[in-house]
């Protein structure tokens, strides 16, 4: 029988085992030394609602207006873009003219994107 080490997923498996201990340990550690320096004392005052020191008054439900979202979303739709087109311009001189091509396109349908949110009014804050 040949030794173990000549197998082709010996390596992996070690690698496995040491992945799952590099992650495990820690979790381990941090259990051993809660349970040994840190017993639980649970009372009244460690199970109250705490919140930047102050008592919590109230529901914390609280329903945002819609418009907030799509502020968000509209931020990251052009950030997003900002981010391709950043790209673009470092390499324009030694782009071909297929490439501005495909940016043009993709400007434009941003711009549309834009007039959409424009005619929809959802640029305008009520």
């Amino acid at each position: 029988m040949p030794p173990m080490t000549s197998s082709p997923y010996f390596s992996l498996a070690i690698l496995f085992f040491g992945a799952l201990g590099f992650g495990l340990a820690p979790l381990g550690l941090a259990w051993l030394w809660a349970h040994t320096f840190a017993p639980p004392k649970p009372n009244a005052i460690k199970n109250a609602i705490y919140e930047c020191g102050l008592e919590s008054k109230g529901d914390a439900w609280v329903q945002f207006r819609s418009g907030y979202y799509l502020y968000a979303i509209i931020f990251l739709i052009f950030d997003v873009e900002t981010v391709f087109l950043l790209p673009f311009a470092v390499a324009f001189t030694g782009l071909t003219a297929g490439a501005c091509l495909a940016m043009l396109v993709f400007v434009l349908l941003l711009v549309e994107g834009l007039a959409w949110a424009w005619a929809k009014g959802v640029l305008t804050w009520q």
